[in-house]
């Protein structure tokens, strides 16, 4: 029986195995088959999101837990990497690098905003979603749609967590050609460019979005319909990976590059939207939309770059491997090199701890090499004053004969 407040190994198995059982199956979950598309596996998710989002279920414990089943289930879903391994080894493959979360800032309220902000300005990624109610009143067709007409760009600012919504009405040559939305913000504001497809109810269901990025003096965004795959970076798979491994800044560089869901637009009316994603002010943008068909060259340019880049991705593929195996050799030899060091010194010192013993005498100490150095120099002096010839100095003075000294007795008188 263990120790009271501490768990056995088996104890804890069985706990993950019942909290594995307890998690249900992703697909399952948003109602979608394993072959679904990208595109599917999205719009299941944000009808579901929509329905048992917080702010409409406020006093629902059970809608709660649903909607972080269903956001923990889209995270593995709609990262293609997760989705591959969630596949091949199920749950296991994907828990032990943990799940990040979307956040709806219109939901946290200050302080926690506050903290949000100060995460993201010291370089953590915080990714955000767009508010339930922007998304609930495009569904349900309550929201003003502004015209914007071909080439001709808009300077508008928008308050934070909310949307501006833009109709664009594209002919037949027009689509065949292309269509491009890009949005600017001078000011370098947080956004996101949003493409909405009407439902037959008329209702406006989110179908891309394109978070904005800073280029040069500017943040920007854009969505590319040019009538062949164009594809997208998203720099958080990588600030993910670069978290948890330096080198993955390197190998997980062009993780994040996946091809936009929709290639190209019918003739008709399309709607887009910007939407202020700053954590506490509102942000300035520009935005314009424009026909393709004056861009050609620019249009090659940019499928043959992506074709490179995409060549490039699996040549990647291939170099981390060889450079993760060679990193094992190196630090293998690097460890077997320190040992080799550590084993030689110590022979070399074993040896000379050997050569130190063949001694009868044992080695005096400091203060009686002080002591004996003293006493054998003062044997030295006797022993010299000995042997030491007498000078002249040192003899003795010979007593000269006037100088011979004679006792004459006094006699007494008679």
């Amino acid at each position: 029986m263990p120790a009271h407040g501490f768990s056995s190994k088996s104890d804890k198995n069985e706990a993950a195995a019942n909290k594995q059982q307890q998690v249900r199956d992703p697909y399952e979950v948003l109602g979608v088959s394993r072959y679904s598309t990208d595109q599917e596996i999205k719009s299941a998710y944000r009808k579901l999101a929509l329905k048992y989002h917080p702010d409409k279920n406020a006093n629902d414990p059970k809608a709660a837990d649903m909607f972080k089943e269903v956001t923990f289930s889209y995270n593995i879903l709609s990262d293609p990497e997760k989705r591959r391994r969630y596949d091949t080894a199920g749950f296991e493959a994907v828990e032990s690098e943990g799940q990040e979360m979307e956040l709806d800032l219109s939901s946290l309220g200050a302080v926690n905003t506050m903290f949000a902000a100060l995460f993201s300005k010291l370089g953590v990624p915080i990714k955000t979603t767009v508010s339930a109610t922007v998304l609930e009143e495009a569904l349900n067709g309550m929201v003003t749609i502004h015209s914007l007409q071909m080439g001709q760009p808009l300077l508008n600012k928008v308050e934070k967590q909310c949307a501006h919504f833009y109709s664009v009405t594209i002919t037949e040559q027009e689509a065949k050609a292309g269509l491009v939305c890009r949005v600017q913000s001078p000011e370098k504001s947080k956004f996101k460019l949003l493409y909405f497809e009407q439902e037959e109810n008329g209702g406006l269901d989110l179908a891309l979005q394109e978070d904005s990025t800073k280029t040069g003096k500017v943040t920007s965004a854009g969505m590319y319909f040019l009538g062949f795959p164009v594809y997208r970076l998203d720099q958080a798979v990588n600030s993910m990976a670069a978290a948890k491994d330096p080198d993955d800044v390197f190998f997980k560089k062009l993780d994040g590059f996946q091809p936009c869901e929709i290639t190209e637009l019918k003739a008709g009316t399309h709607v887009f939207a910007v939407y202020g994603d700053n954590f506490f002010k509102s942000a300035s943008y520009k935005i314009e939309a424009l026909c393709a068909e004056p861009f050609s060259e620019e249009k090659e340019k940019l499928r043959a770059v992506e074709a490179q880049i995409l060549t490039k991705r699996v040549e990647l593929s291939k170099l981390e491997s060889e450079y993760r195996e060679v990193l094992t050799q190196f630090t293998e030899m690097t460890s077997r090199y320190t040992q080799e060091m550590q084993a030689i010194d110590e022979l070399l010192k074993q040896r000379n701890d050997i050569h130190a013993s063949y001694s009868n005498s044992p080695l005096p100490t400091k203060s009686s090499k002080i002591r004996g150095s003293f006493k054998n120099s003062k044997k030295e002096e006797e022993r010299q004053e000995r042997h030491k010839k007498p000078t002249t100095r040192d003899k003795p003075k010979k007593k000269k004969w006037f100088n011979i000294h004679l006792k004459v007795e006094k006699r007494k008188p008679c």
